[in-house]
């Protein structure tokens, strides 16, 4: 009766009325079987013991709660004094004190009431036998059985409830978490996909049409050239982004396996730029998961991308080798090279596609002498 005590539940309600029930009923048969002076003290209990429930303090300050617990003992005790028949009456305050009062304070209690429970009943009958005695000892233990069994099993369902709480909240953290994480990780996948297409694409679109514009008016037939290979160029980007809308595979291997659309990449980088990429196939193909064909693909062409814009290189050749247990492609150059302390983001974004994939991504470039790149990835049972 505190403002820590619980809410009551639907059981406790009905507990809480059986309890109000009992009073009632008892204290009826009590005042039927007396004296006009009983059904005075036993409509003055009755009283006294409605008050509690209607008085909002006594339902918020356990001291209020006490002090009517203890008007209404001292109610009792004075019927007890006028009718044997109140010894009945016990039983209900035992669940009311231990319900009310703290545990220590309320066991204290409900031995002071089975006492004067007892001595009363042996008062009116004039004798004291271990029956008089029996009676109220056996309720007060039932009363406090079931009471301390409620409200453990109260505490066990509390910790439960909380328990359960927690577990959603954390269960919505995660899942919020791994929404954020997949964001991230599409954002990443997306970032690195336009870069190695889209962008290299348009880069090579803007070459194209540089050329053209440098091979103007003196040699419109070779800027035709340019401009034709541009076009195609865009053709090839277009259907990427289209690619991308409808998340399909990259259209290179729609209908044809990796080292064909490898083969293709180098003829058609070696027609745009001016570098001759050369390409190389070893050992036996075996069929791969798309995942492995797209992460090469994808690698291939950024490496080549780089070369073209950045390495100024004369030649490059591209090699594809199946090797039993692992698939590769190696991409060298011989151009500028380049200072590892300066990456970029195309190979970060080289090396994400083959770790995602279980595979190792290296590279080894010196200013001046080239650069050479290796993508490895795993082929599992299950993958070959």
């Amino acid at each position: 009766m505190d403002t820590t005590a619980p809410a009551l539940t639907p059981t406790s309600r009905v507990l809480t009325w059986c309890l109000h029930l009992l009073v009632a009923g008892l204290l009826a048969l009590t005042a039927v079987r007396g004296t006009p002076p009983v059904v005075a003290v036993a409509v003055a209990l009755g009283v006294v013991y409605a008050a509690g429930p209607l008085l909002p303090l006594v339902r918020t300050s356990r001291r209020a709660a006490a002090l009517w617990s203890a008007a209404v003992g001292l109610t009792w005790v004075a019927l007890l004094v006028l009718s044997a028949d109140a010894v009945w009456l016990a039983f209900p305050l035992y669940f009311l004190q231990l319900h009310l009062l703290p545990r220590r304070a309320g066991l204290a209690a409900v031995v002071v009431t089975a006492a004067t429970a007892i001595t009363g009943f042996a008062a009116h009958t004039g004798t004291f036998t271990p029956a008089v005695a029996i009676g109220p000892a056996l309720g007060a233990a039932v009363a406090v059985a079931v009471v301390w069994g409620y409200q453990a099993l109260y505490r066990e369902s509390e910790r439960r409830r909380v328990l359960i709480d927690e577990l959603t909240a954390t269960r919505a953290d995660l899942a919020e978490a791994q929404h954020s994480a997949g964001v991230l990780a599409e954002r990443e996948r997306l970032a690195s996909e336009i870069h190695d297409t889209l962008a290299q694409g348009l880069s090579s679109i803007q070459l194209l049409l540089r050329a053209a514009e440098r091979a103007l008016p003196a040699h419109p037939e070779k800027a035709a050239g340019y401009v034709d290979q541009a076009r195609r160029s865009a053709v090839d980007n277009l259907a990427e982004a289209r690619r991308f809308v409808a998340a399909l595979s990259p259209p290179a291997l729609a209908a044809a396996p990796l080292s064909d659309a490898l083969e293709r990449l180098c003829a058609t980088t070696s027609a745009q730029h001016p570098v001759i990429v050369r390409f190389h196939l070893t050992g036996d193909p075996v069929p791969l998961p798309t995942a492995h064909e797209v992460a090469l693909l994808r690698i291939a062409q950024s490496a080549l991308a780089n070369t073209v814009q950045h390495a100024g290189a004369r030649t490059a050749d591209v090699t594809l080798s199946y090797l039993g247990d692992q698939v590769a492609v190696d991409v060298t150059d011989d151009g500028t090279g380049f200072d590892r302390a300066d990456e970029g983001f195309g190979l970060p974004a080289m090396r994400a596609r083959a770790h995602s994939l279980g595979g190792t991504f290296a590279v080894e470039s010196t200013p001046g002498r080239g650069t050479a790149l290796a993508a490895r990835l795993p082929l599992t049972e299950d993958a070959r």
